[in-house]
């Protein structure tokens, strides 16, 4: 059963191992230069501030396991999706999503936006997110990358 609970510090190395598997195992539509352009470390950059205190983040996990992390910034902005490739189209997103909303919705904001990848387009596509504009951008490598800048209008009724 997943579970879906607030993140700690503690699940830092666990959410980039999420990441970078979700990068190297699940992109298998991204090529290998592209894929290490968006995920070069093997570990994480611990000398620098957790990121995600920032935000709202939320895991999932199954057995106390780590499968996906969510984070949503204070001003609407999704800023992070991730699950492990065997976590894919098995709820671990979709739960997570929806704890997202909850929060949209409790802090009281109207739109959200993601600047997402094809991935993650493909799944806010599907409930209701609209495409504003592709990015056609270089990852740091300067692998060939296009990111998906989204929006979803929170007034609208029920959007999931």
């Amino acid at each position: 059963m997943i579970r879906i609970r607030s993140y700690r510090p503690s699940d830092r190395e666990a959410c980039f191992h999420v990441f970078r598997r979700a990068v190297h195992e699940g992109a298998v539509r991204y090529d290998q230069q592209m894929r290490d352009g968006w995920a070069p470390r093997a570990t994480p950059d611990l000398t620098t501030r957790d990121k995600l205190l920032d935000q709202d983040c939320w895991v999932s996990e199954v057995d106390g396991q780590l499968t996906g992390y969510m984070s949503l910034m204070p001003d609407g902005h999704l800023d992070t999706a991730f699950v492990l490739p065997e976590a894919m189209g098995q709820g671990h997103a979709a739960a997570l999503y929806e704890r997202l909303l909850l929060r949209a919705r409790a802090l009281g904001l109207s739109r959200l936006t993601v600047h997402a990848n094809e991935y993650s387009s493909r799944f806010l596509g599907r409930r209701g997110w609209q495409v504003e504009r592709v990015e056609p951008m270089a990852l740091p490598n300067g692998a060939p990358f296009e990111r998906f800048h989204m929006a979803l209008d929170l007034t609208q009724g029920a959007a999931a």
